[in-house]
């Protein structure tokens, strides 16, 4: 991602973070390349490049997260959290989402359901930050071996 120029990184960032705002939206990539004032085949290939994935797969990732948040903390019904979250075939969407996670919709659903009862006794707090993603060492980490090569470029 640091290769490419910081311009255009921005132009992609606004398509990613339309998708982001509205997953369950349909998102061709000529949508998506107007919305970045790219050419169709640059903004997928510059995609892909900045964000590691292509933009179609990040938009299902995108909208199996949203999945799995509904499914874990509503009752609603699958076909429900199918609609609501872009998807236009349950079989697609089961199939996607299997692909994703290594399980059906139901068995996340009830597993997810089983572990709440088991975390009523935890504080909320110790939940929450267990299932934060681990941003932190990610950025510290990088760069407090940044600083570390700049200051002994020998030691690798």
């Amino acid at each position: 991602m640091s290769g490419q120029d910081p311009a255009l990184l921005r132009r992609l960032l606004r398509a990613k973070d339309r998708m982001d705002a509205a997953s369950h939206e349909d998102w061709p990539v000529e949508r998506l390349a107007s919305v970045s004032g790219v050419s169709e085949a640059h903004f997928a290939r510059s995609f892909k490049d900045a964000f590691g994935v292509p933009p179609h797969r990040y938009l299902l990732t995108r909208r199996i997260e949203r999945a799995k948040a509904l499914l874990r903390d509503t009752d609603q019904p699958i076909i429900d959290i199918m609609m609501e979250t872009g998807w236009q075939s349950l079989g697609t969407f089961g199939r996607v989402f299997r692909d994703i996670t290594g399980e059906s919709p139901t068995e996340l659903r009830a597993r997810e359901q089983a572990s709440a009862h088991a975390l009523a006794h935890v504080p909320h707090c110790f939940v929450s930050a267990a299932h934060r993603p681990n941003l932190k060492s990610a950025v510290s980490e990088k760069r407090r071996q940044e600083a570390a090569d700049k200051k002994d470029p020998d030691s690798n």
